[in-house]
């Protein structure tokens, strides 16, 4: 593994947070997503592997690693494409990147029916439309082919992404719940664009039954889901371990407002 990610963090060409944000992608698709999607049946190398959301591809650069072909990135934010490129062309990782929004523009005819998995994480939940997004992506899938999705549902502990705007208010959970007014006040002394997308967040408040829903209307086959009352991402970020909540999902309660990740593998039929 760790020739890649050793030579991303030792690198002096990379800014410290650079190597923070690609760093736990890195490790996240080596120690979770790859095996947890190979054991599923969802991957195997020699597979296709494009990622919507990819920001700097440290997730990507994992799957290249367990023999992904054909890496594709895509990211509305084009300065952590452009910063992908750079550490990718430092670790001589042959992906390609590319500046493209899912929900407003068709995917390039060259993507169409070209990828055995289509991985999607924590961006579901900030598309306008959720069924239109997934029409989109499936239309890159094969036949056969699957699609990775995680979220946070919105009414859990964090769901509102009221972190995101780093004020004292923003570290309180469910604070989405209060009236408006009252939750706006409590964020806006938060950052400008953080704050307008929490917001944008209250009207789409994406939760597991509008995801299945659009899954199932957009002719997807759900292959697996799982839910979480820890995320598999908080051993990156936090060093804690993964902790399922699938046990108890039958719940409205628990899936909805105690799980912090709701994850499902798609399959195109």
């Amino acid at each position: 593994m760790l020739s890649k990610y050793e030579s991303v963090i030792n690198s002096d060409l990379i800014a410290p947070n650079d190597k923070y944000y690609w760093g736990y992608q890195y490790r996240l698709g080596y120690e979770v997503l790859v095996p947890y999607l190979k054991k599923i049946g969802a991957f195997k190398p020699g597979d296709s592997v494009a990622e919507i959301g990819s920001a700097e591809g440290g997730v990507l650069a994992a799957f290249v690693d367990a023999g992904a072909t054909e890496p594709l990135g895509t990211d509305i934010v084009s300065i952590r494409l452009e910063k992908g490129r750079i550490i990718s062309n430092i670790i001589n990782c042959d992906i390609f990147f590319e500046l493209h929004n899912i929900i407003s523009e068709e995917p390039k005819e060259e993507w169409i029916e070209k990828y055995d998995l289509v991985i999607l994480r924590d961006v579901i939940e900030h598309l306008d439309d959720t069924k239109l997004a997934l029409l989109q992506i499936k239309k890159i899938i094969k036949p056969g082919g699957f699609l990775y999705v995680t979220f946070p549902p919105y009414y859990s502990p964090f769901g509102g992404h009221q972190h995101t705007v780093e004020n004292f208010w923003g570290k309180v959970p469910f604070i989405h719940y209060l009236p408006d007014f009252i939750f706006h006040s409590l964020i806006k002394s938060g950052r400008e664009n953080d704050i307008y997308e929490v917001k944008r967040l209250q009207k789409i408040r994406l939760t597991p039954k509008k995801f299945i829903k659009s899954a199932i209307e957009s002719g997807f086959e759900i292959f697996h889901k799982d839910y979480y009352f820890l995320r598999p991402v908080y051993k990156m970020k936090f060093g804690l371990p993964a902790i399922k909540s699938n046990f108890l999902s039958f719940f409205p309660l628990i899936k909805n407002v105690f799980s912090l990740e709701a994850s499902y593998i798609l399959k195109k039929t």
